[in-house]
């Protein structure tokens, strides 16, 4: 039973970690662990596909966990969509660690944690209830933040680890009452008794709004979005990719598993409410990318935006669903699925190019890196791969995915509502807008790290990575390219889970016919003719250069504004490639200032410009919040020094008050 095989997987991946803290500081550790893990996974990885493929599987109940209810594990087509990303994603991390983890500074901190992060998070997957859903969402999120504080003598480091797991907190807790709600008085935790049992419609808002704000939370949804950026850059590159390719997706399971199909139908004024949340976050987390100097920042940023496009795609998809367009909503919900995929694929190979330049240079500032190209070939190219595919350029997935997303947005016009017949169109506009934007920061990323003249010691003293770390990137880099040109291989396998869930699927994709949205006689995609146009033209370019260029060798000065100048410094920096729209963007959203320092007449001393930029989401709701929390906190710091009476008395006075609650409770 496939079902048994899975959790065996996790057996043994916790076993690899126990293995880990016994053997962690040798150094032969480190392939052995994380060999074992990527074997692990891929067993996972075969596993998932086995039952999107056809394999149905019933549940397994195991007699542990809460007594005489025991633990709940199933793979319907959904669970194994999303544990196909898990272990796909975990498989490349382990494979590009086995290289990478030679250089941890302090392997018996992160060593053990890894194969059990992947565990926790495929265990969330598996889970049928709702106690060993929130009780491994919990170990998810309790090994994640070992692993951002791993490298604790950091201070920024700390403060990382301090509010993600603020944010975690929260959003467990959002979680725990969304399933309190569901379950309501009957008491069975298991989601088929949920699914049976329903929800009021005066209620089904109310866990719409705790699951956005649970799963949000983790997935980073504008305003929770405050501890990804700070998380990611403080983790281990192969653990940050983990953390951005594959933990925000199992959020985004946790969104869909509850809304989608635990909740039952849904009214179509809540699904504004998504695409508002996932059209507003794409924008931002753009924006905020676009002012960052540090490359694993900017990277965690893009996080936050794809995370927003996955969002209205599913809001599309209930809107769609509410209202009796069940082919619309069935193209919308693979859309918003096969972007979970593909940028699970982009992002984990951008963070792998980040900790292969962070561990070549020593440096995460993009300002002190550059030519890269130079002595990073295969890190270059790799990279590039991904920031094209990132920026939705075809013929590589990212375009696929968002092409889809488009074509359901100009579905809206059969909705017979007016408010989502705006919306729709408005937040199509806004990711039209953010991709314009995605694609302006990673020329900015990809140029100043790798083209240019070297603007510091260690970036030009910088060596390749190793095999194990180019075998991953190139491997991710392949699966934008085949998921880009051939997106029906992909769309065939969402299938089931979309029909699971909308009651309608795409039509089937027969290789190599292109990929139709609803109908062959509407618009269609075939990557494959986008992919050979692209590649004829650049031979058509390369040959009639090679024909007609005048084969005279000219040499002459590099133009430099009209000067050619020797220092490094004279080149483009991140931040002045981000200054017209930081002028344009961010002095309105994040109220952005720039103060120049100007040495008076006969000071030799450098003139230096400094920006201030301001997060909304701290300055409107984390700052307040924390100012109260210091007040309240101070205002109850005398109960701390009670004597066992009133502390008994209060005890007591609480257990009146919560019998009373529950005694006239409907």
């Amino acid at each position: 039973m496939l079902i048994f095989a899975a959790l065996i997987c996790q057996a043994v991946l916790v076993g690899i970690a126990g293995f880990a803290v016994c053997t962690a500081a040798a150094r032969w550790a480190n392939g052995i662990v994380y060999s074992a893990t990527a074997v692990a996974c891929l067993t996972g990885l075969g596993i998932a596909l086995t039952c999107l493929l056809g394999q149905t599987q019933p549940a397994l109940a195991l007699p542990i966990g809460i007594p005489w209810v025991g633990m709940h594990f199933r793979i319907d087509a959904l669970a194994a969509v999303f544990l196909a990303v898990v272990n796909l994603g975990g498989a490349a991390a382990s494979i590009f660690a086995v290289g990478y983890g030679r250089h941890e500074q302090f392997p018996q901190r992160v060593l053990p944690f890894v194969p059990a992060f992947l565990a926790a998070m495929n265990l969330v997957v598996l889970a049928d209830d709702a106690f060993t859903f929130l009780l491994s969402w919990e170990g998810m999120s309790l090994l994640s933040w070992a692993l951002v504080v791993s490298h604790d003598r950091t201070a920024e480091n700390l403060r990382a680890g301090l509010i993600y797991m603020a944010m975690a907190g929260f959003g467990t807790l959002a979680l725990l009452t969304a399933f309190a709600v569901l379950t309501g008085s009957g008491g069975d935790f298991t989601f088929a008794a949920i699914r049976a049992h329903g929800v009021s419609p005066a209620l089904s808002g109310v866990v719409l709004w705790l699951a956005l704000m649970g799963a949000g939370s983790k997935a980073g949804i504008f305003p929770l979005h405050a501890w990804l950026p700070l998380a990611h850059p403080a983790a281990p590159g192969h653990v940050s990719a983990l953390m951005s390719g594959v933990m925000t997706k199992v959020a985004v399971y946790g969104f869909v598993r509850i809304v989608f199909d635990l909740m039952g139908p849904v009214d179509w004024t809540l699904s504004i409410a998504v695409i508002a949340v996932g059209a507003v976050t794409a924008l931002l987390g753009v924006l905020y990318a676009l002012m960052q100097h540090d490359l694993k920042r900017l990277l965690a940023y893009h996080t936050v935006e794809n995370i927003g496009i996955i969002f209205v795609g599913l809001g599309m998809a209930l809107a769609f669903r509410s209202s009796g367009l069940a082919a619309a909503a069935a193209l919308a919900f693979t859309a918003a699925l096969f972007h979970v995929f593909n940028h699970s694929l982009f992002k984990s190979l951008l963070f792998f190019g980040s900790g292969a330049i962070q561990n070549a240079t020593g440096e995460r500032d993009m300002d002190r890196l550059g030519g890269l190209i130079r002595v990073m070939p295969q890190t270059a190219v790799a990279f590039l791969i991904g920031a094209a595919a990132i920026s939705a350029l075809p013929p590589l997935n990212g375009f696929a995915s968002e092409w889809m997303i488009f074509q359901a947005a100009f579905l809206s016009a059969g909705l017979p509502q007016w408010g989502l017949r705006l919306m729709i169109p408005a937040a199509a506009a806004v990711l039209a807008l953010s991709a314009a934007l995605a694609a302006a920061c990673f020329v900015k990323a990809f140029g100043i790290t790798f083209l240019g003249r070297a603007r510091s010691e260690a970036a030009s003293s910088a060596k390749e990575t190793d095999k194990a770390s180019r075998f991953a990137m190139f491997a991710l880099a392949a699966g934008c390219g085949v998921a880009g040109i051939a997106p029906g291989l992909y769309t065939n396998l969402l299938r089931p889970a979309v029909q699971m869930l909308t009651q309608a699927a795409m039509p089937f994709a027969t290789l190599p016919a292109p990929l139709a949205p609803v109908a062959a006689s509407h618009n269609t995609y075939n990557g494959l003719v986008i992919a050979l146009c692209v590649v004829a033209a650049m031979l058509i370019v390369a040959i009639g250069m090679k024909v007609f260029a005048n084969r005279r060798t000219r040499r002459s000065d590099t133009w430099d504004c009209g000067h050619p100048e020797a220092n490094v410094h004279a080149q483009y920096t991140a931040g002045s490639f981000a200054q017209p729209i930081r002028r344009v963007y961010a002095s309105i959203v994040f109220r952005a200032r720039e103060a120049v320092h100007m040495p008076p007449p006969c000071d030799l001393a450098a003139a230096r410009i400094e920006t201030s930029l301001n997060d909304p989401a701290w300055i409107l709701l984390y700052a307040p919040v924390g100012r109260a929390i210091s007040v309240v906190s101070g205002r109850l710091n005398p109960f701390q020094h009670l004597t066992i009476r009133y502390y008994l008395g209060i005890v007591f006075v609480t257990l009146v008050v919560l019998l009373t609650v529950l005694a006239i409770w409907p």
